[in-house]
């Protein structure tokens, strides 16, 4: 039988897919936000909606702000919309003025106020969930639990989670805090498959070579952590991009990614998704595109997960790895 997700499973109502709003404020420079971007966001959020898509996720950092500023366009202009959906977002990045990150920041002060920021920027009084980006080398599990404590009590943040962390830095925050961390986004996917490997690899000299935290994948599962995965369409190097500069073993995973859409009479996001959401960790795939086409080709994904055999699922996987 098939269990729930760990979001679900906690009486979060989220969707199997989340979208990710990243692109949505268009340039990660000082510009303003266009109108014109507004609309194609507004263009997203529909194709989402119309597939079964409820959740949405966010950072601060995302084009200066102006991601979560469109969203909240939306949502001014569709009132009741924010009490149908699951909304996420994520601190802890600094910017350069050129826009790349420049430091990371777990402080208290930091967080309360990029939390105070996305809210205003979204114009709610709440986020369901707040992620902490990427790892602090200087976070005291201190300071982020009296940040956590003031945010829940405040009714300003309703969960929290962590994104790009390993199993030793979720147990050292939570070392302090009172509620547990719920959901951890790393990259995984076809097109990055060191969670598999880190599996696969025990007491192998390759095993060296792989990426991932050590036991993490369990982990998530014994402790009913959320895992999210970023990235898990490779930016279309599976589902249509000109692949043909591109490694063998890329080139074979396109052909056999696009032989099985055939077959199946579906997609080919939906069995690069799929082959993810078969995985019995019960992964939420973050589609990171704002083109209403592909967001609304991934509406098979579930199904596909469903149906897809053990041996379809090494198939690609073994292609994929090379």
């Amino acid at each position: 039988m098939m269990k729930s997700m760990p979001l679900n499973a906690r009486g979060i109502p989220a969707s199997r897919l989340v979208l990710g709003c990243m692109p949505f404020g268009g340039e990660w420079d000082h510009s303003p936000l266009t109108e014109e971007r507004v609309k194609l966001s507004e263009a997203a959020v529909e194709a989402a909606l119309s597939i079964g898509i409820n959740m949405f996720d966010h950072a601060d950092i995302y084009t200066r702000g102006k991601s979560e500023e469109a969203f909240g366009r939306i949502l001014k202009a569709r009132p009741g919309l924010r009490d149908e959906i699951v909304l996420q977002s994520k601190c802890g990045i600094g910017l350069e003025g050129d826009g790349l990150p420049s430091l990371f920041d777990f402080s208290r002060d930091h967080i309360l106020e990029s939390v105070d920021g996305s809210l205003k920027r979204l114009g709610t009084d709440y986020l369901d969930i707040l992620l902490l980006h990427r790892p602090d080398p200087l976070m005291e599990p201190e300071e982020i639990a009296e940040a956590f404590a003031k945010l829940k009590a405040s009714g300003k943040v309703r969960y929290f989670g962590v994104s790009n962390m390993s199993v030793a830095q979720i147990r050292f925050i939570e070392s302090e805090l009172t509620d547990r961390l719920i959901v951890n986004q790393l990259e995984m996917g076809l097109g990055r498959l060191d969670f598999v490997e880190e599996t696969v690899r025990v007491n192998q000299t390759r095993g060296t070579q792989v990426h991932f935290s050590d036991g993490l994948m369990e982990y998530s599962r014994s402790e009913n952590v959320q895992l999210q995965a970023w990235g898990p369409l490779a930016q279309g190097k599976f589902t249509g991009r000109d692949v043909s500069g591109e490694p063998e073993h890329v080139q074979k995973t396109a052909k056999l990614v696009t032989q099985m859409a055939e077959d199946r009479c579906t997609t080919r996001e939906a069995i690069v998704l799929a082959w993810l959401m078969k995985h019995p960790a019960q992964i939420q795939p973050v589609i990171g595109t704002m083109n209403p086409e592909r967001i609304q080709a991934c509406r098979d994904a579930q199904r596909e997960a469903d149906r897809m055999s053990r041996e379809d699922w090494y198939r690609l996987y073994m292609t994929a790895r090379g």
